[in-house]
């Protein structure tokens, strides 16, 4: 027997995950399916969720979390402590335009004292018109 011939099952199915193989497939996500499925069930569209799209859909936000990270990481101040802190994900967000939906979940942080002088500012020129 060659060696390229022995394969062991097991990591057949880690390889290539189908619907009788969903114990092993859910091994190749980290993030918690039942979690998914209650985010999707919340839509009023939503009435039944096949297991395939479920697993499908957890693995494509886990990718698209993991390449958040990743570019806001490479871009922002992550390289020199890192780490990866909110305003690197706010930056990206503003900045990148595959991530511009994202501005309103994710906005900059801005301080109580420039927030109230932006509203003095605005309540000012209100009263000059």
């Amino acid at each position: 027997m060659k060696m390229s011939e022995n394969v062991s099952p097991s990591k057949d199915k880690e390889q290539h995950p189908s619907a009788s193989s969903t114990s092993s497939s859910r091994h190749s996500i980290s993030l918690p399916i039942s979690r998914v499925r209650l985010i999707m069930k919340s839509s009023p569209d939503v009435s039944n969720i096949n297991q395939e799209a479920l697993f499908l859909t957890t693995k494509a936000t886990e990718l698209f979390v993991q390449h958040l990270a990743l570019s806001s990481f490479n871009d922002g101040s992550g390289k020199d402590t890192n780490s990866l802190a909110y305003c690197d994900l706010a930056n990206s967000a503003e900045e990148n335009d595959t991530f511009q939906f994202l501005t309103d979940i994710l906005p900059r942080k801005i301080l109580a004292r420039d927030y109230l002088k932006t509203l003095d500012q605005m309540q000012e020129e209100d009263t000059d018109i």
